[in-house]
């Protein structure tokens, strides 16, 4: 279980990471460069030195949040609580 558990988790991260993405627009090259260079200075170059949940933190300035992957998965749509 705890393998599982671990597999999942960084799931939950990478669709979060590229959420950061997505977010700034994947078509605005400019600010997708920005975040991938932001990507690169904190999860590429500090790796195994710091602890993973500060690296993260580091970049994307929060915790990890499950919702894009859920997004990502089919289990869950932007909004489907304000659709309501």
């Amino acid at each position: 279980m705890p393998l599982y558990y671990s597999y999942k988790w960084a799931e939950v991260m990478s669709a979060d990471a590229f959420a950061a993405f997505e977010e700034v627009g994947l078509d605005n090259e400019e600010k997708v460069q920005e975040v991938g260079r932001r990507f690169r200075q904190t999860v590429l170059a500090m790796g195994g030195g710091t602890h993973p949940c500060e690296v993260y933190e580091k970049f994307r300035g929060r915790q990890p949040k499950p919702d894009a992957l859920l997004r990502h998965s089919g289990l869950a749509q932007e909004g489907a609580c304000a659709a309501k």
